[in-house]
């Protein structure tokens, strides 16, 4: 399976600095209104991830490779797709993707041309996750049996279970540690795995329909290796994500 993604969006504010307005903050009235509640969300996010990378793999690469704990944090998007079950609980269901491919070299080795011996490594992850989200103040307030008021602030936190997917490869140049030679090749495992995540977040409205969404999610996961990294124990795919975005309520 292959995941081409053109990244439009660059980095934004991390969902942290929005705290401290949420702190501020009382549960009061957006401008406009809406005819109705809202039935559900569509958010659009954009932001930081970090992988854990807890797993012996990634021990062994940032040993003998030029590779460090931070090379893999890179830009994180999603979307989720929110439907009301009551005024302060929705469902949620999402999809993101974060990657990034990083050029290397051993540390210790050179060939027999005095010349580095080059690599790259890609790690990349698709989360497909359903869950629960929870207001913790009310999402609005109806004036009338027609006119529904949004919540300028809307803290909530989440919790739900999925699958992702992840691709760990490496390919160039390598050393066979038994036999000293350098050989070319491609090393690829690729796998879908069972996931939990938590999430904690708010949402500013902007409109009646539009709210800028901020959240720090994190993914828990691990998956076995493919036979091309035989001998490594289950690879780390967590991570925390932190986001913004813009929700759009209907």
């Amino acid at each position: 399976m292959r995941f081409h993604f053109r990244l439009l969006l660059a980095l934004a504010v991390p969902a942290a600095a929005l705290v401290p307005l949420v702190a501020a903050a009382q549960p009061q009235s957006g401008d406009g209104f809406m005819f109705g509640a809202p039935s559900g969300s569509l958010t659009f996010r954009a932001g930081y991830s970090r992988p854990s990378q807890g797993s012996d793999v990634f021990s062994f690469v940032q040993e003998h490779l030029t590779l460090s704990s931070g090379d893999f944090a890179t830009t994180a998007l999603g979307v989720d797709l929110a439907y009301f079950v009551k005024p302060n609980v929705a469902l949620q269901f999402g999809v993101g993707y974060a990657g990034r491919t990083v050029p290397s070299v051993y540390r210790n080795w050179i060939d027999t041309n005095d010349k580095e011996i080059e690599q790259s490594t890609s790690f990349r992850r698709v989360p497909l996750s359903a869950g629960v989200r929870y207001y913790l103040w009310p999402t609005g307030r109806a004036i009338s049996q027609l006119a529904w008021v949004p919540s300028r602030y809307a803290p909530y936190v989440g919790a739900g279970v999925g699958l992702t997917w992840y691709q760990f490869r490496q390919a160039g140049d390598f050393v066979d540690y038994k036999t000293l030679d350098i050989f070319p090749t491609t090393l690829n495992s690729e796998k879908w795995t069972k996931s939990v995540y938590a999430a904690a977040g708010v949402e500013r409205t902007l409109s009646a329909r539009l709210a800028l969404t901020g959240e720090a999610r994190y993914d828990y996961a691990k998956a076995p290796l493919g036979s091309d990294f035989s001998g490594f124990k289950r690879i780390d795919v967590s991570g925390l994500a932190v986001t913004i975005g813009l929700t759009v309520r209907f």
